[in-house]
């Protein structure tokens, strides 16, 4: 009777324990998934913009800015951007053929309209400023760090379109996994079961022999 006890507290304990790996397993799949958003919004609160990294995908600022670089961007107040400062900006209401993601150029000259700030920016590799100068309001924030290239990989992404199907397929794989685990768990300890009933069959049999 005390054997027995042992063997179903072992049991037991392994039984646990496969559990307990698979609730490690999703457990570090959803900081994965989420720990990128998490990083996202801390970096939001902290550089105090709603857009805290851009990839810049021309070449307009060479050789200052490469495309393809990763920017870390610090949201600013208008008076305190100043003449040389590489700024970010939304310019999709400011001029007709603006492109959809952000503009990194630089502050070549500001003004006062009325009671709002006016800049004018230009990119370093280009020979015109820009098509209108950019209120205040547009202003995402000052370019204030960056990671040479690595924003390639999103760009890649995006233009093959393979960004979307690339994360449906690494989640897919990641859970598949994590189902393959339960089962196989399942079938260790079915066959466990079996050659234990097997055995039990095999003593019982020899006794009464």
């Amino acid at each position: 009777m005390e054997r027995k006890s042992v063997k179903n507290a072992k049991e037991l304990v392994k039984k646990v324990a496969h559990h307990k790996k698979i609730i490690i397993a999703i457990v570090m799949i959803s900081i994965a998934f989420f720990g990128s958003f998490l990083v996202y919004f801390i970096l939001q609160i902290s550089l105090n913009t709603e857009s805290p990294i851009v990839v810049v995908i021309s070449g307009s600022m060479e050789p200052t800015i490469h495309e393809g670089d990763l920017l870390f961007v610090r949201g600013t107040n208008a008076d305190q951007t100043e003449v040389g400062d590489v700024i970010v900006f939304d310019a999709r209401e400011l001029w007709t053929g603006a492109p959809q993601e952000p503009i990194v150029h630089r502050v070549i000259g500001k003004y006062l309209d009325g009671d709002t700030w006016m800049f004018i920016t230009k990119g370093d590799a280009n020979s015109l400023q820009d098509n209108a100068p950019v209120p205040e309001s547009a202003i995402i924030g000052v370019v204030v760090g960056g990671i040479p290239y690595i924003g390639w990989i999103k760009i890649f992404l995006e233009e093959s379109g393979l960004l979307i199907p690339l994360l449906v397929i690494i989640s897919a794989l990641l859970i598949i996994s994590i189902v393959i685990d339960i089962i196989k768990g399942e079938d260790e300890e079915q066959d466990k079961n079996n050659k234990k009933n097997k055995k039990d069959s095999e003593m019982q049999a020899q006794k009464e022999e």
